[in-house]
């Protein structure tokens, strides 16, 4: 049992109640969206993001039904976001399974997204919490920019590390932030307890990213992944382990790699030399480095919690992050 299923467990009585919210809210009397929906849940995610609000909110108190809301509306937030991202990109492939637009198409993929981030509206609503509806607002909009911004760098191929933390700060650590406030604001927690579980997250975030960044470079893990590697660089993005080679390389070869890396387009050969050179560069190395003084910083924020299960859950969910195979 890996440690995110130990979590699960601990939690379960919670997570049926969260699963079983969820499907309530979307159920429709539109068959086709019924049956979009239907196949769509049968390939739930791991949960980390609605977990992460039940975890914050259990260092201050039991699952309350706002909790619950807030959970869902943030599970159902990013679900709307990886349906909507999958039309962007082309992808064919989510956890294993096709996605809506290949089993459908873009047009229903989009009006399915959308019922998703209207649902999730109407949870943050429902909890009553300003707080919560603004939290979830202010990170629609960050999801957002931060996908601009990364087909901006993209498309000018843009080689800054700055701008890379940016990227993945907007879209991906800017939903694990408002996760924690959103457990916080639940249970009545407006002070310095819930800034330090928001950069708590914020890093947690971070490190999600770069680990799922990772596995791009690794196209012999596909299966296990659930998803296309070697993608990004098909999409002309430069992700922390080759950013970083490129950047402080100083071989013959460094050069020739930052101009590849710049073509307009990449044949299955160019992404595997970059790959094989952000390896044997040592980027991979530089990344679980990051990540782990990452961890650190996060750990030593919790000091000012009491010992708890959820505390300690906290804390070993962010190994889980760094560590996953998956």
């Amino acid at each position: 049992m890996d440690i995110l299923e130990k979590i699960r467990q601990e939690i379960a009585p919670d997570i049926d109640r969260l699963n079983a919210l969820i499907a309530d809210q979307l159920a429709t009397s539109n068959p086709l969206m019924d049956n979009v929906i239907a196949n769509y849940l049968k390939s739930k995610g791991k949960l980390i993001r609605p977990i992460i609000v039940m975890l914050s909110a259990r260092l201050f108190g039991p699952v309350t039904d706002k909790v619950l809301r807030a959970a869902a509306s943030v599970e159902l937030l990013h679900n709307a976001s990886l349906i909507h991202d999958d039309v962007v990109d082309g992808s064919t492939i989510r956890r294993g399974r096709p996605t809506v637009n290949a089993m459908w198409d873009n047009h229903i993929a989009v009006l399915v997204g959308d019922f998703f981030v209207s649902t999730s509206m109407q949870q943050a609503i429902v909890t009553g919490d300003t707080r919560i509806i603004e939290s979830l607002c202010h990170l629609g909009k960050l999801l957002s920019l931060g996908e601009l911004d990364q087909i901006y760098s993209a498309r000018y191929h843009n080689l800054d590390e700055d701008a890379y933390f940016k990227i993945i700060e907007y879209k991906t650590a800017s939903l694990f932030v408002a996760c924690s406030q959103m457990g916080c604001y639940a249970q009545g927690i407006d002070d310095e307890r819930k800034e330090r579980l928001s950069e708590f997250a914020r890093l947690l975030g971070l490190c999600f990213q770069i680990r799922d960044d990772i596995f791009d470079y690794f196209p012999a893990q596909q299966d296990t992944v659930g998803k296309p590697t070697a993608n990004d660089l098909r999409e002309g993005k430069i992700t922390l382990p080759l950013l970083h080679v490129l950047r402080t390389g100083t071989d013959a070869t460094n050069a020739e790699m930052v101009k590849l890396s710049k073509s307009p387009s990449l044949g299955e050969n160019d992404i595997a030399r970059l790959t094989a050179y952000a390896i044997d560069g040592g980027g991979i190395d530089y990344a679980y480095a990051v990540m782990d003084d990452m961890r650190t910083r996060a750990v030593a924020l919790l000091d000012c919690f009491d010992e708890s299960e959820a505390k300690k859950a906290l804390i070993d969910l962010f190994g889980y992050i760094i560590s996953r195979r998956y």
